[in-house]
């Protein structure tokens, strides 16, 4: 047995064998030899879009499976299939094999029984994902995974500017309000439900709440916490691009107001996300990322498994494929996506390890120690109640 056979067995292998695992998984590997594993993911970003197709080419080479990805314009909207399969009485069957989660999706998947598993602690490369130095693969917006999703990328919040034109950018949300002040026109962010949109608004209130720990709880009594985020933007949102009269749509559109020089500041959930624009052509290499002091927001992104997923075995090898440690290094790759992977260094070989370490990080991205300290995803309700209220408050009419 060698690690291409088994996806990545590897260290896995050694520390299951005893147990009879590997032959378990050698199981699954076979079952899902000539399955169509149905990929419902964001569809929105073509740098992704020709990630995921890389990797179904190597899990039709590897190990038979075709990935055939179905692309989202919003998750739930493959939550929303898998719901009304449910309510149907469809156990098996269903239309989506594996999904890109979010945490209000997982969270609500997970409480009306909707997920298989668990799962990802069963997978070869899970003993090559850093649980204890990246909390976050454990924790979907303090849900607690418990098996039901697998980690396969990292991601932060980070702050975009051309440096040619903006040497010392602010490095705080009450600095970038009043930076925003002084250069009208010249920042946005996307308009919620989108959920960069609704990161911003949830880093603004890490930085107004005097405790911020309230936010890893049920936004049961969040009316005082939410009063301070509509006063900010109340004085914000004259000042905004357009005057906040039009937002554009999504992370993909922010970007492209800061490669057209109509705003001064952007920002990513990707760390990488610049510099790989950067080698694509579409931002001037002058273009660098900073976070923000006391830190940023940050979360893994997960796959999960439908309860009655019609190629359960072969979207377990695709979400073991994902984790690879070439795969992780090929998403880490500016030149390719840009994510920071979810791996421990140290459970890698040498060879693994020498892929991660000699890959040119790219222009614009920060180093490990530079991105600084993270700040925990709050609790789902925040974010659905903050979008809620921010539409009804703040909605363009169509």
């Amino acid at each position: 047995m060698n690690r291409r056979e088994f996806g990545g067995l590897g260290l896995a292998a050694a520390l299951w064998a005893g147990r009879g695992w590997a032959g378990d998984w050698a199981r699954v590997v076979a079952d899902a030899k000539g399955q169509e594993v149905f990929f419902h993911a964001w569809g929105g970003d073509p740098k992704i879009n020709a990630f995921i197709a890389w990797v179904g080419d190597e899990a039709l080479a590897r190990f038979g499976v075709t990935l055939s990805h179905v692309k989202l314009a919003a998750t739930s909207d493959a939550v929303a299939r898998v719901q009304a399969e449910q309510a149907a009485g469809k156990t098996s069957g269903g239309a989506v094999d594996l999904v890109w989660i979010n945490g209000e999706n997982f969270a609500a998947m997970k409480r009306a029984g909707m997920l298989y598993g668990p799962f990802a602690q069963n997978l070869p490369n899970w003993a090559l994902v850093d649980t204890v130095g990246k909390p976050a693969t454990m924790t979907d917006f303090t849900e607690p995974t418990q098996g039901f999703e697998s980690p396969w990328a990292m991601a932060q919040l980070v702050f975009e500017h051309d440096s040619a034109k903006l040497s010392a950018p602010p490095k705080s949300i009450l600095a970038l309000a009043d930076w925003a002040k002084a250069n009208p026109g010249r920042f946005t962010y996307p308009q919620p439900p989108d959920y960069l949109g609704l990161t911003f608004l949830k880093q603004v209130l890490y930085a107004l709440l005097p405790d911020p720990a309230i936010l890893q709880h049920p936004a049961a009594n969040a009316d005082p916490a939410l009063a301070e985020l509509w006063a900010f933007l109340d004085t914000l949102h004259p000042h905004l691009w357009r005057q906040a009269k039009a937002y554009p749509a999504n992370e993909a559109a922010l970007g492209q107001l800061l490669a057209d020089d109509e705003v001064d500041i952007s920002f990513a959930f990707n760390p990488g996300r610049a510099s790989a624009e950067i080698a694509a052509g579409t931002l001037p290499d002058t273009v660098r990322t900073f976070v923000l002091s006391g830190g940023t927001i940050a979360n893994a992104s997960f796959v999960a498994i439908p309860f009655n997923a019609s190629a359960a075995a072969g979207a377990q090898v695709v979400a073991n494929l994902l984790l690879d440690p070439a795969v992780q290094a090929r998403a880490q790759d500016a030149s390719v996506l840009g994510f920071q992977t979810v791996l421990n260094m140290a459970a890698l070989t040498p060879t693994e390890l020498a892929v991660f370490t000699n890959a040119p990080r790219g222009p614009a991205t920060l180093s490990p120690a530079e991105l600084g300290p993270t700040l925990l995803e709050p609790h789902a309700t925040w974010m659905t109640q903050i979008s809620a209220e921010w539409s009804a408050r703040y909605g363009l009419a169509p």
